[in-house]
């Protein structure tokens, strides 16, 4: 398993103005699954009844460790594959490295649960307050009906979705970036250095983003820095160090919120910080 840097991603208290502010960003790219909705939560339940028919007991992290082994291998194999058709495929093979029977329905069932995954306790909140001050994107590694019902629990709008559906490959594929940043720049006049990617996957985005020269903001909600599991999240060889690090959508939106409250504030000296005679 990779370890963390022993250099110390950025943190927004740690901010000395050497970086560009959160608000000189017109706008915003999630990644999804694993930032805005939970989907570990959801995929331990979806495959809970797989793994309790497993020959052999099954650690609920093991599930998700070889769910990520299966669904990596599948993607890199078929890259044009639909999502739902990736959580299909993936569902038979684990059926089979465990030993476990399976029917063509239950592929199914899993596939179509990832429209009940649900949301972080913090996502919808948090996105209502940055999507006052930015373009909001999604760039995605499923479909976009998949896309449609998770905005629909998150009760939210995006002003950009692109999917692997659309583009043809899936991340950490760079054409996935390359894809968004020339939608951005021909529909919204939006460049590179204008947009900040925020993702919780080192290996689908922040490692790729990176690598890009996008600005990053790790949303690392599985505490890797601290020794945290990737779980359900394939590890890259290296992880990359981000422009920013939360531990939440929350810390991200206060961050803003701080910058711009700060931002409004009168200097010392100003007239308007003098006290009235």
């Amino acid at each position: 398993m990779s370890k963390i840097s022993r250099s110390t991603p950025h943190r927004p208290d740690l901010y000395t103005g050497s970086m560009p502010p959160l608000l000189s960003f017109r706008a915003l790219s999630f990644d999804c699954y694993g930032t805005l909705i939970d989907w570990e939560r959801g995929l331990r339940l979806a495959l809970a009844p797989l793994a309790a028919r497993a020959e052999t007991s099954i650690h609920p992290d093991e599930v998700l460790a070889r769910f990520a082994v299966e669904e990596h291998g599948i993607q890199r194999m078929h890259p044009t594959m639909p999502y739902d058709r990736v959580l299909a495929a993936t569902h038979g093979a684990l059926a089979r490295v465990w030993n476990a029977p399976a029917t063509n329905e239950e592929h199914e069932a899993f596939a179509d649960s990832l429209g009940t995954w649900p949301p972080f306790p913090d996502s919808h909140e948090a996105l209502a307050r940055l999507g006052h001050r930015f373009h909001v994107a999604i760039l995605s590694n499923v479909t976009r009906h998949g896309i449609q019902q998770s905005a629909e629990l998150l009760g939210t709008r995006f002003d950009t979705i692109l999917t692997a559906e659309d583009i043809g490959s899936y991340k950490p594929d760079p054409r996935n970036f390359q894809a968004l940043l020339a939608h951005l720049d021909r529909e919204h006049g939006i460049q590179p250095g204008e947009l900040l990617h925020v993702a919780q996957s080192q290996f689908h985005d922040i490692v790729p983003a990176t690598q890009l020269g996008l600005a990053t903001a790790w949303i690392d909600r599985q505490d890797l820095d601290r020794g945290g599991s990737f779980s359900a999240t394939k590890a890259p060889e290296h992880l990359a160090r981000p422009t920013w690090l939360f531990r939440s959508l929350a810390e991200l939106a206060d961050a803003v919120d701080a910058e711009a409250l700060q931002a409004c504030a009168p200097t010392v000296g100003s007239p308007d910080s003098e006290e009235p005679a």
